[in-house]
């Protein structure tokens, strides 16, 4: 487990990312820097050739003695500061040969030396550079040809030991080893510092999560720093926060769901004990009866809302849209409540456009979140109460709206009545049925709104058209 921790991880990264830029500065940047420096030394070298051959092919056009040539050899290699070899060109039996016949260095003979620049130079006729070991090491050769009656018949050799280049390349390169190798150790302690300090943090982050797990949402998420595990910190935080909104919100509904199923099993219970009762006569046994039946109606539809919104939480309602004139749809969801409002003692006027209000939509959705609005206004409002339910298109969008001019919602509860079992007064109802028309509505990609003042209550439902 430690081989395979992310401080282990991250240490052996800064420790290879280190060891392989080393490697690559010491085996392919080195090399390529000595092979400048040679190549720069033998232009150099060239250069200076160019410069001083003129004065030993002066010398040699004139027919100059071997004396005469000696001096001049010496004295250029004097000025130029290098070894400077003039060899003679002859065609013999084997071919083009080149011999020795002076040398600024003559008491110190290298007869080992071949000079492949000058057989070139000699074969060419054109300056050519080079390098061969010597005695006392890599010699750079830069061979310039002299020509005597349009034939080369000398070539001048200037030689220069190329020691100091790979002196100064292996100095290069002790520094690379040793730079290298306090480089590995800095990324050692570096990484192993950095990865110490993520894998707290991250550990951190981790037994915090396995406190939320276990249901302690009191667990804190440290963001004491704006960089990558500090957001991830705060998104944490932030599902902290909703979860623990929503196990509370669970727990809530459990407490609710169970005190609303609860009263009407109790009811029934006292009630079908009370049937049980032989001398009871047969009017209060009819009035029991009618009292057991509103208790189970009152079960069924607090049944059908929990799985409504149980199915809504999930996400396995499906939609089916189509084609609806939303206006015919609340003219037969009105004529449903036809009994209901004469029960009421109300009236309820329909208002819709002159023209047919198309849209595509789930229409038995629809129809569901205009039952749920005009049951919602006879239950909390008191009988004889007025409604208006109007259908309209206006922007873009059809409105689907109920009124009633009842006593309206307190401000405190406004922002409230579309919480699972809120009810703003002590009426018949399981506080369900405006919480799974707002959760509706969202399905849709509408919207639902209340505006109610004293007097006055509308509950709006938008679709887009």
């Amino acid at each position: 487990m430690r081989l395979r921790s992310l401080r282990t991880r991250l240490t052996l990264l800064f420790f290879s990312l280190t060891l392989v830029a080393v490697g690559v500065v010491f085996f392919f940047v080195a090399p390529q820097l000595e092979s400048s420096l040679r190549t720069q030394k033998l232009r150099s070298l060239a250069r200076t050739a160019a410069v001083y051959t003129p004065f030993i092919a002066e010398v040699v056009r004139h027919n100059g003695s071997g004396p005469q040539i000696d001096r001049i050899v010496a004295r250029v290699a004097d000025r130029a500061s290098t070894r400077v070899t003039l060899l003679l060109v002859a065609d013999g039996t084997l071919g083009l040969q080149l011999s020795r016949i002076s040398d600024s260095t003559s008491d110190v003979q290298s007869p080992d030396l071949r000079f492949p620049p000058a057989d070139v130079a000699a074969r060419s006729g054109r300056p050519a550079t080079g390098s061969e070991s010597g005695d006392q090491g890599p010699l750079g050769e830069a061979a310039q040809p002299i020509s005597d009656s349009g034939t080369v018949s000398r070539v001048a050799v200037f030689l220069s030991p190329l020691t100091d280049v790979e002196g100064n390349v292996a100095l290069i390169r002790r520094q690379i080893l040793v730079a290298g190798g306090l480089a590995l150790m800095l990324a050692l302690v570096g990484g192993f510092v950095v990865s110490r300090t993520i894998a707290r943090r991250v550990e951190a982050l981790e037994l915090g999560a396995q406190k939320v797990a276990r249901g302690d949402f009191t667990a804190a998420f440290p963001a004491d720093r704006d960089d990558e595990l500090g957001q991830l910190a705060r998104a944490l935080t932030d599902m902290q926060r909703q979860l623990a909104q929503a196990e509370s919100a669970r727990k809530r509904f459990i407490a609710t769901a169970s005190h609303e199923l609860r009263t009407p099993i109790f009811s029934l219970g006292g009630f079908l004990e009370l049937l049980q009762d032989e001398d009871l006569d047969d009017d209060t046994r009819r009035q029991f009866v009618g009292v057991v039946r509103e208790q189970v109606a009152r079960l069924g539809k607090l049944a059908t809302d929990l799985l409504d919104l149980s199915r809504l939480d999930s996400g396995s309602l499906e939609l089916r849209p189509e084609p609806t004139d939303v206006g015919q749809l609340a003219r037969a969801v009105t004529e449903e409540f036809t009994p209901a409002i004469d029960k009421h003692d109300s009236r309820l006027e329909l208002r819709l456009a002159g023209e047919p209000i198309e849209i595509v939509c789930d229409p038995e959705r629809v129809a569901q979140v205009l039952r749920i609005l005009v049951d919602n206004a006879l239950t909390h409002t008191p009988a004889g109460t007025d409604l208006v339910v109007s259908a309209t298109r206006d922007n873009g969008a059809v409105r689907l709206a109920v009124r009633d001019f009842g006593p309206g919602i307190e401000q405190d509860a406004l922002g409230r009545v579309f919480e699972p079992f809120f009810t703003s007064d002590d009426a018949q109802g399981s506080g369900l049925g405006l919480a799974i028309a707002r959760e509706l509505a969202e399905r849709m990609e509408g919207s639902l709104a209340v505006d109610s003042r004293a007097g006055a209550t509308t509950f709006s439902l938008e679709l887009p058209a």
